[in-house]
């Protein structure tokens, strides 16, 4: 399956596999892809860019090994340029990158491109549209921040949804489609979905850990 098989105007569910139960991971991922889930999120994290060590490369290959579905990398890292080639060559088909620490984004924006996968821009919750707007020329997702990166279980900043509207509003002039990403629960689906949003990625807030199967969940969350 690629990012071409996804219909227009159908919900995007991500799975943001850093929640995940790692102890059996192919049962982990055989109930996801049962359970209908899109999208594999999977954060890379360097423990300098943001204050946490997650998911390198060993991690990636593993989870592309056992899913057709799509998989992306989340590069929450240092001098990210660096790692795209090794990403993709390892199944992402989506790289989402920042631009808080990228002097050159819409090179590396347009390298993910060149090296056969879709480019996406990750935006944190301190930076602005006005700040990436010029770089949404080039991006093919616009993945939202909805807590500051770095650790799963934080709330919401509320704030971010003015945000969230404007990259709505622009959605079609760019031609890019917007995920979102952190405290992600079936509430914000509704909502957020109602906004204009394509996708979401949802970790300990909306899928992992509850009392519901992984199927009982998407279904759900389909229907809102």
């Amino acid at each position: 399956m690629t990012v071409n098989d996804w219909k227009d105007g159908e919900k995007i569910i991500g799975a943001c596999m850093n929640c995940a139960d790692f102890r059996n991971l192919e049962h982990t991922v055989g109930d996801l892809d049962d359970a209908g889930i899109d999208l594999y999120h999977l954060d890379i994290m360097d423990g300098t860019f943001v204050p946490n060590i997650a998911l390198g490369p060993q991690d990636v290959q593993a989870i592309t090994s056992l899913t057709s579905k799509v998989c992306d990398v989340h590069l929450m890292v240092q001098d990210a340029s660096k790692y795209l080639e090794m990403f993709i060559n390892l199944g992402a088909q989506i790289v989402h990158v920042h631009s808080e620490n990228d002097s050159q984004i819409t090179r590396t924006l347009q390298h993910i491109r060149d090296l056969g996968a879709k480019a996406g821009l990750a935006v944190s919750p301190c930076t602005s549209f006005e700040t990436i707007k010029e770089s949404l020329n080039v991006a093919d997702y616009v993945l939202v921040m909805r807590v500051n990166p770095g650790f799963a279980g934080q709330s919401e900043l509320p704030f971010v949804d003015k945000k969230i509207e404007k990259l709505v509003e622009a959605k079609d002039y760019y031609g890019y489609k917007i995920l979102v990403d952190g405290a992600v629960s079936a509430e914000s689906v509704r909502n957020l979905w109602a906004k204009g949003v394509d996708g979401f990625c949802l970790g300990n807030a909306g899928l992992f850990g509850k009392d519901k199967s992984f199927k009982e969940i998407v279904q759900d969350l389909r229907a809102l």
